[in-house]
């Protein structure tokens, strides 16, 4: 019934959307295989994508041919950059979504690749031989053959759904759990966990007084993700914040004796930076109110995203409680959150590559790796959707690297250190981020992924002459001068001190208050001359001059570490033949097999000691 394909990638979430396009993009032929056609890049949580670390992943992935980006582009609601007031390291787009139309925008895009196929239902088996992947076995009892297959189960493997003392098989709301796949899998020698997530109730939006809420607006000038031009909706929608108050806590508190958290049925850990309603007033009990973020899932519904309100008590509990937050009086609910168990397995079984060490041509992407959120997800799938094509054709396979990239650093992480608890990145665990900025992910990684043919030239060129145009706006600042006269005026306005002599452009813009378009206010030679240049060139400029000495130091410790990230390392080497190495240190050496003299020395229980006796062996 079927032919052999290139790839077959299992689940149609955030991250086998993903690692679908990309391989298929790439030239491989793809089978994309999903328990339900109907809810492709489902958005099972909050409507929404990006935000802190994670725009800056989206936007890497759209630099390098992802389309997470432009599908969250197209389907915008609200756009605002986050972190505006701190440094631009910190700055990160976050778009409120329209959930339905994100989901159509996903399908559309992959059934407008010719070399993609889709096929509805469970895959229970893969095929394995001689240690290689070969294929699928479904539910049905099809098989199905490939040179590689990508896992992107997400929460399903033999998933449970938690509401209060009520428990149920699933892998999302009113859908079925994923069975056989995590015993066949532990069979090959895997190793698994148990991780769970939650999510709100849903509202109805008309029994909600908005008066008793406070307004958040996106940003006036609406920004975007992707580098391409996208048509974007001309519309946006507000959302709006409240608060919990001492009789909300007092009402969650009566069910706690029947929450699956407290009671002990649930056992997985679940995220430490996104916990429940009862949780948060458990473990922060001084706290006298919670915020809640009141958020709309489209355009076209009036359902309500109840955000910060996550949890899995019994429903009476939760509507009584909603009820006594100012504007939910008189709340209509629509579907009780609810907390979800599922399988994971620990990501040190990994290579860099995302191809696993136990079965070669086997990859693992998104929660099934113990990661949590869309991002995190999507940036998994679109390495290993890139890598099963590399792998398949004795390609060269696509490494990040910690300074070139967030996703490199999500990667990295997840092999190399193993995670307990659902992954979340964050700007702090990037230790480049200064390098690793949202507005320049397609000067860091649009020429990688030009040289593995997911972007066009055309594409290339416009980065190129991104880079040349803001150098050359950066030359203009260095060998320009302003008199006092024309530059004082603005000074004074701003609150930095005067000049006292005709002052390079360059060293005015250095000056942490005053913008490039305070300059340009002033100077009608400067206005004249960044005209030709589009805002996003003229940002570019602004940042290359406020934060050079900065940068400079930060690409030295970079050139420091490349030394140890370009040593490599024979993934066969027997450390049990170090026997100066520790006994901690050779057992977690042979487990993670690390790729290079980098990663070694970020291995959990490897000593710098031990990353010496390593140094004087390889040279």
């Amino acid at each position: 019934m079927f032919k052999k394909y290139n790839v077959i990638v299992v689940g149609a979430g955030h991250a086998g959307c993903e690692a679908a396009a990309a391989a298929a993009n790439l030239g491989s032929s793809v089978l994309l295989i999903t328990m339900n056609m109907g809810v492709i890049a489902q958005m099972s949580c909050n409507p929404a994508i990006g935000g802190v670390a994670k725009g800056q992943i989206v936007r890497e992935i759209d630099a390098m041919g992802g389309y997470t980006g432009i599908i969250a582009d197209k389907s915008t609601i609200q756009f605002r950059m986050l972190n505006l007031s701190k440094g631009p390291a910190m700055w990160s787009p976050r778009t409120q979504n329209d959930r339905m139309r994100f989901a159509e925008e996903w399908r559309w895009q992959l059934e407008s690749i010719p070399n993609l196929d889709m096929w509805q239902d469970t895959v229970k088996e893969v095929i394995v031989e001689n240690g290689r992947a070969k294929g699928v076995i479904t539910s049905m009892g099809i098989r199905i053959e490939s040179d590689a297959v990508v896992l992107t189960n997400g929460t399903f493997l033999n998933g449970v759904i938690h509401v209060g003392e009520k428990k149920f098989g699933g892998g999302r709301t009113g859908e079925k759990a994923a069975t056989g796949l995590t015993e066949q899998l532990v069979s090959l020698g895997f190793e698994s966990g148990r991780m769970k997530t939650g999510t709100p109730p849903r509202v109805d939006g008309r029994s909600l007084n908005y008066s008793l809420m406070e307004e958040q607006w996106g940003d006036e000038k609406r920004g975007k993700f992707s580098y391409t031009k996208v048509d974007t909706p001309t519309e946006q929608r507000c959302c709006w914040i409240t608060y919990t108050n001492a009789e909300v806590h007092e009402v969650l508190k009566t069910g706690f004796e029947k929450s699956p958290m407290f009671t002990g049925r649930i056992k997985g850990l679940g995220p430490r930076y996104c916990p429940s309603i009862e949780d948060k007033i458990n473990r922060f009990a001084e706290r006298e109110r919670h915020q809640i973020f009141v958020e709309p899932e489209g355009f076209r519904t009036v359902e309500i995203y109840v955000n910060g309100f996550s949890t899995s008590l019994p429903e009476d509990v939760q509507l009584k409680a909603l009820q006594l937050i100012p504007g939910f009086e008189n709340a209509k609910m629509y579907r009780p959150g609810y907390a979800i168990e599922y399988d994971f397995f620990p990501p040190m079984q990994l290579d860099l590559t995302l191809e696993t060490l136990h079965v070669k041509h086997l990859f693992f992407a998104g929660q099934i790796n113990g990661t949590t959120g869309y991002e995190e997800a999507a940036a998994q799938g679109f390495v290993a959707g890139i890598n099963a094509h590399q792998r398949i054709n004795d390609l060269h396979e696509l490494i990040l690297k910690r300074s070139e990239s967030y996703i490199g650093v999500l990667i990295d992480d997840l092999v190399t250190k193993g995670t307990e608890e659902p992954y979340r990145m964050f700007t702090s665990r990037a230790e480049h981020r200064l390098l690793l900025r949202q507005d320049n992910a397609d000067i860091r990684l649009t020429p990688i992924a030009h040289k593995l043919g997911l972007v066009s030239d055309e594409r290339l060129n416009i980065v190129n002459e991104k880079v040349k145009n803001s150098d050359d706006i950066v030359d203009y600042f260095r060998s320009n001068s302003v008199s006092t006269e024309t530059m004082n005026p603005v000074l004074s306005e701003k609150g930095s001190s005067l000049l006292t002599q005709k002052t390079r452009l360059f060293n005015i813009l250095s000056r942490p208050q005053i913008e490039i378009k305070d300059l340009a206010k002033a100077d009608e030679d400067l206005r004249n001359y960044l005209s030709q240049f589009d805002e996003e060139t003229i940002e570019q400029a602004e940042i290359k001059v406020k934060y050079e000495s900065y940068f400079e130091k930060e690409m030295e410790i970079v050139n420091k570490m490349k030394k140890m990230e370009d040593k490599e390392i024979n993934p066969d080497f027997d450390y049990n033949s170090l026997t100066s190495l520790s006994i901690e240190a050779r057992q977690k050496l042979l487990k993670v097999k690390p790729r290079t003299l980098g990663q070694a020395s970020r291995i959990s229980g490897v000593s710098p000691a031990d990353i010496s006796v390593l140094m004087v062996h390889m040279s």
